[in-house]
């Protein structure tokens, strides 16, 4: 989660004039005062924008956020255009590069760019809107209110004046900015940015294949090189055959980097070259001895068996308790028994990670596509033996990255390796460096009971929660079981006790054990939710039907229930359950349930149609899947449904659809691909044996539909897909009968048609 900064007197707009008689606007923070508030590391700030007007009116507005392809590079110019009240056509973006003090925090991940952005960049054009204006008044010796402004122009109606903006910027750079707080910002009846579809800026680039990316980066003298990690997760490098490398046709460097460098736990061979090739090759012949380790003895197969031993002792923990569960078990009418799980996933950006760095005179300077780029500027201070001053860092568009890139590891190797060389290198990750050495999403299990009553009414819940930890064992199964976790959980391995529908049932309990575990694992898209939506949303499905109640009435029957309410925090009031919210979640069920026909449509044989909503991100979204299964177990999903509430706006309708069709897509590639472990070693390597969803395969329609709700604006990049994976599998029940409760579908022989 990312916190939020309030800036005080202290903190202000810095106006300063350009060369040419132009001024640039910025949010400024004194460096001393974020390293003193602890704001030059990791901790995020309230985003800040930039903005530069020269003589001749055209604006150039920095985005300041990392863009992995969801849009923000456009998204947030949007904002501050639409208050400054600019001519597209004489606005230009250009990419900022990590400037914590100018900027403010520079981040993508957690859907939050709209959240944490909806404000402060409109603040900021309403800023430099009301210096032009200021600078027109007094240029034209008229009030400052009897000036309004036309896209780049300012206009005086009653002495029948206009002039561009570039005419009073060398003015407007002398004047004192006013504070943000201050700033009228307009009446959403007169947006002309914010609701229209805007193109990407990048997007002639991308089709014309300019250099754009991190791996298009090319400095003079630049090396290439590779960087060897243990085929075992986590095992580190004793020894090589180094020299016989260095022998080779275009080889410059090889060499061990130890564990610990950086703060990483990951030893390996580095291996440079005068070509990439050179070094991919040279790999070939590389030797190693490994210390392999302790993830030597991991294996998925290991992982489901111990998983399913825990599930039939106590559970070490419990993190939420309602009501009597076993006793509302044994008395309801119908109950439902289940066992759910789900594999490891990799996230298999089409452009594995990247970086390239020069270190000279004991600074670095460094390109890189990441997506926490200020979070790892101490760590390879501390590395390289440096101050955070002493590092540059610039942004490349990323070619995706659905989380892996919120990971620096990969950026870590190449300031390291660039101090040791002394010369400007770029290390590029293979695809099977990527697959294997990657942040993966946790597997998980999960062991569940639910009850209904006489009338269909879900009486109770529980859920027995085998997951992960990277830390000792905990406490032996069997033992006493105590309220929290016995060990911290391994990364995006946790079921929050308010996870829907926790608080909807009268007797409900979350119980959790966990396992040892030296894979790595992290936040995947919609960390979290991508995963547990399917366990959820498909018991649900499960207790629906066994209630003899149709799966849409059924959910809104229980969000129409008073919800338990939450401990009151000390000097506040009761939250809502990690922010979802029941009516908001009504409201996308009813439009994608009216939107798909559900319940009026005859389908064929072999169809069905399947629903499922979660909350997640802040994005209440509800889908339903038609899906068509034939006689060989061929699945095709004809049409997807996606109704969504985000708040008041849709900041840019175009980018929105493109992050529902991608959202939805990536989901449904999800459906057949796991990641698997045997022996420590991934043995996925490559899309022939992680095969992503192909364009035939994907359905030929899928809707967006969007219930505008009186709130703020909110992210779109993650909260969509978790959904569509079970309405999907809900879908095939309807259409096979065969209920689907663990993931790969081709573990139940199901493939795509």
């Amino acid at each position: 989660m990312s916190s939020t900064m309030t800036l005080d007197r202290r903190d202000f707009l810095r106006v300063t004039a350009l060369a040419g008689g132009g001024f640039m606007i910025a949010t400024y923070l004194e460096p001393l005062d974020i390293f003193a508030q602890g704001r030059g590391s990791a901790a995020p700030l309230e985003p800040n924008a930039f903005i530069s007007i020269d003589a001749n009116g055209i604006v150039t507005i920095t985005a300041k956020n990392p863009e992995i392809g969801q849009g923000v590079k456009v998204m947030l110019p949007m904002l501050i255009a639409e208050e400054l009240d600019a001519d597209w056509k004489d606005v230009r973006i250009v990419q900022g590069d990590l400037n914590p003090a100018k900027y403010g925090n520079q981040s993508a991940g957690g859907s939050t760019a709209t959240p944490n952005n909806w404000v402060p960049m409109r603040q900021m054009g309403g800023a430099a809107r009301h210096l032009l204006i200021a600078a027109a008044a007094e240029q034209w010796g008229v009030p400052a209110s009897e000036i309004t402004t036309t896209p780049g122009r300012l206009v005086h109606a009653s002495s029948n004046r206009s002039a561009g903006y570039g005419q009073f910027a060398a003015v407007a750079a002398r004047m004192t900015p006013p504070a943000l707080a201050s700033v009228a910002l307009k009446d959403p009846k007169a947006y002309r940015f914010i609701g229209k579809p805007m193109p990407g800026v990048d997007n002639h680039k991308i089709v014309t294949g300019q250099p754009l990316f991190g791996s298009d980066i090319k400095l003079p003298g630049m090396l290439h090189g590779i960087y060897q990690r243990c085929p075992v997760i986590g095992g580190k490098a004793v020894s090589a055959n180094l020299d016989a490398i260095k022998a080779l046709p275009g080889i410059r460097h090889a060499f061990i980097i130890p564990e610990g460098v950086g703060g990483g736990s990951m030893s390996g061979v580095a291996i440079v070259a005068d070509s990439w090739w050179y070094a991919e090759n040279a790999r070939k012949q590389l030797k190693v001895v490994w210390n392999e380790g302790p993830t030597a003895n991991d294996s998925t197969v290991g992982f489901s068996k111990q998983a399913a031993s825990m599930a039939s002792q106590a559970p070490q923990s419990t993190s939420r308790t309602d009501g009597d569960v076993e006793a509302a078990l044994a008395g309801a009418a119908k109950m439902v028994e289940a066992s759910y799980e789900y594999p490891f996933l990799a996230h298999a950006p089409m452009e594995p990670p990247n970086a390239t760095a020069v270190f000279s005179s004991g600074k670095l300077e460094m390109w890189a596509g990441t997506q926490q780029p200020g979070g790892v500027v101490n760590t390879i201070a501390t590395a390289l033996g440096i101050t955070p001053a002493d590092i540059i860092v610039h942004l490349p568009r990323m070619g995706g990255s659905f989380g892996r890139r919120l990971y620096n590891d990969y950026v870590i190797e190449t300031a390291v390796i660039a101090k040791t060389i002394g010369v400007p290198v770029q290390i590029r990750w293979s695809r099977e460096d990527e697959m294997r050495q990657e942040v993966f999403r946790p597997s998980g299990y999960h062991h569940l009971k639910g009850g209904v009553d006489a009338s269909g009414a879900l009486v109770a819940w529980r859920n027995h929660f085998v997951s992960f930890s990277n830390e000792a064992p905990p406490p032996a199964a069997g033992a006493p079981t105590q309220q929290g976790p016995a060990v911290r959980p391994a990364p995006s391995s946790t079921l929050s006790p308010t996870e829907f529908p926790a608080r909807y049932v009268p007797h409900f309990a979350t119980h959790v054990s966990m396992m040892p575990l030296g894979v790595t694992v992290g936040a995947h898209r919609a960390p979290g939710a991508c995963a547990i939506s399917f366990v959820i949303q498909s018991f649900l499905d499960e207790l629906a039907h066994a209630a003899g109640q149709d799966p849409v009435q059924f959910r809104l029957d229980l969000m129409a229930r008073t919800p338990i309410a939450l401990p009151q925090p000390a000097g506040g009031s009761g939250g809502s359950g990690g922010g979802f919210n029941p009516e908001r979640m009504t409201a996308v069920l009813k439009l994608v349930a009216e939107k798909s026909g559900w319940g009026t449509r005859t389908l064929p044989a072999g169809t069905g149609m399947g629903v499922a909503f979660h909350f997640s991100h802040s994005g209440h979204f509800a889908e339903v899947a038609e899906v068509s299964v034939d006689a060989n177990k061929r699945i095709k999903v004809n049409k997807v449904w996606v109704a969504g509430d985000i708040g008041r706006h849709i900041i840019n309708p175009l980018n929105a659809e493109s992050q529902v069709h991608s959202s939805v897509i990536d989901g449904l590639s999800q459906l057949m691909l796991e990641i698997t472990v045997d022996g420590g070693k991934v043995v996925q390597s490559n899309f022939d044996t992680y095969p992503i969803l192909r364009m035939r395969q994907a359905p030929p329609v899928i809707e967006s539909h969007w219930v505008l709700s009186d709130n703020n604006p909110t992210g779109l990049g993650e909260p969509v897909l978790p959904p569509i994976i079970p309405a999907v599998t809900n879908a095939i029940f309807k259409a096979t009968g065969t209920r689907v409760r663990s993931l790969p579908l081709t573990k139940h022989g199901f493939s795509w048609r």
